[in-house]
């Protein structure tokens, strides 16, 4: 299953059936009554990333009656991103003048007259507003299920577009865990070398105390070398961070298991993350050297960009 990405976006055009069939003539135009005006759309779909699933519809007010079903077909293929459709409709307007036709101009005639009767100073009609009385006369073409067909592909496109972003967060995620395996690596054999000099540290420095005493001769090699090693076992258990490291390893595995199994893994990435940078920074606060020191924060900056791009994961 691939992983989705929750930055994308994607738009379909369309428009009516008629017109998408055959193309309007001048001769087919005269024939129909009332002909309506040549429409034409277009949907698009914007997608960032957010916590849930967030819908917003930009749509036409004719069109509003369309929201609950758009929003059905978006919460179908889509569990988290801020997801904006709109809905642009462009009409032609020098197409949209029908030719009026006998019945039509008929009625006028009659509803002229009858006026005229009642009120002898009423303006004759004109032209504009004859043609004006057909072309509302006509009733409009209904655009519902060309532009629910063309939402369809719409959301098909961004799915597509998601998962090719998707495939190069993975990429780019699978990188930073390398990144921090060679960390993990790195940090192992510090602690045994930083211990070792901290041993050798505490001999020099209680040979000198003692010196400085002038009791040198009343304490053995044998006593100084068991409390170095004493001290030096529990500086050990203090700075220890081979837990860390293991819990490290063990979350890296997971994270690298869920990106191979995809699907919506946004949510537990980024909880993975936070435990990630939890041992991070104890082994931080640990480090008893400038390398170790080093690789903390080596670590902290990977992790970092590692929760930057799981951000936009669905």
């Amino acid at each position: 299953m691939p992983v989705y990405s929750m930055t994308g976006y994607a738009s379909a055009a369309g428009g009516p059936a008629s017109a998408l069939e055959t193309p309007a003539s001048a001769d087919n135009l005269a024939g129909r009554s009332g002909a309506s005006a040549a429409a034409a759309f277009s949907v698009e779909l914007r997608s960032v990333n957010s916590r849930f699933l967030d819908l917003a519809f930009r749509l036409p007010d004719e069109f509003r009656s369309l929201e609950p079903a758009l929003r059905e077909l978006l919460s179908a293929a889509f569990k988290r991103g801020k997801i904006e459709l709109r809905l642009n409709v462009r009409s032609d307007q020098d197409a949209g003048w029908p030719t009026p036709q006998s019945d039509q101009l008929n009625r006028l005639s009659r509803l002229e007259s009858m006026v005229q009767g009642w009120l002898p100073k009423a303006a004759p009609l004109t032209v504009h507003e004859i043609l004006q009385w057909c072309k509302g006369g006509a009733p409009a073409e209904r655009l519902d299920e060309a532009v629910l067909e063309a939402a369809g592909r719409c959301v098909a496109g961004l799915r597509d577009a998601r998962e090719r972003e998707g495939q190069r967060l993975v990429d780019a995620l699978l990188l930073r865990v390398v990144r921090l395996r060679e960390l993990a690596e790195q940090a192992e054999p510090l602690v045994p070398a930083v211990v070792q000099r901290q041993q050798q540290r505490f001999l020099e420095r209680w040979n000198e105390a003692l010196a400085a005493a002038g009791a040198a001769q009343t304490v053995s090699a044998d006593t100084l070398q068991e409390r170095a090693v004493n001290e030096a076992a529990a500086y050990a258990i203090r700075i220890d961070v081979a837990e860390e490291l293991s819990r490290l390893r063990a979350h890296l595995a997971e994270i690298t298991r869920l990106l191979s199994a995809g699907g919506e893994v946004g949510k537990r990435l980024d909880f993975l993350i936070q435990e990630l940078l939890r041992e991070a920074n104890t082994l931080g606060s640990k480090a008893a050297s400038l390398e170790l020191t080093n690789v903390a924060v080596e670590m902290k900056v990977a992790i970092e960009q590692l929760r930057e791009q799981v951000q936009n994961i669905e």
